[in-house]
């Protein structure tokens, strides 16, 4: 990674990446485009999240790469992928993100608790606030 920051990483994108980047960001469910609604435009406190964004081979729903917290919003195939979704986490974390998931169910009934749930956990301290450098993104 040498002297590259952290935007130069995110930036080195495959066209496969962005292609399904764009096409996840054109058809997002109904609970995606109602969070999306309250966390663009740094609404929420100031912080800037991007939606449908890649970060190595994964791409996230939301995330605000300045506090390092990822939000998925998942519906009910997401049960099914349990392992999955636990090396993925397992794979984000290890590059310094946290990563918060919320039912969409919960975006649809209680959006005032999934964004407290949201600044309650950007609050806390991060135990890395950048990735160790030795760590690559692949």
């Amino acid at each position: 990674m040498g002297g590259e920051t952290r935007r130069q990483q995110h930036m080195r994108l495959t066209a496969t990446q962005r292609e399904r980047s764009r096409e996840l960001r054109s058809n997002m469910t109904d609970a995606e485009r109602k969070l999306w609604s309250a966390l663009r435009g740094k609404q929420l406190k100031g912080m800037r999240f991007r939606r449908q964004f890649p970060i190595g081979r994964y791409i996230a729903d939301f995330v605000c790469l300045d506090a390092r917290l990822i939000v998925e919003v998942d519906g009910g195939q997401h049960d099914e992928q349990r392992r999955y979704d636990s090396m993925r986490e397992q794979w984000l974390m290890g590059r310094g993100f946290r990563v918060v998931r919320f039912w969409n169910n919960d975006v649809m009934t209680n959006l005032e608790g999934v964004l407290q749930a949201i600044l309650d956990v950007a609050a806390c301290p991060h135990p890395y606030p950048d990735p160790p450098s030795s760590r690559r993104e692949s």
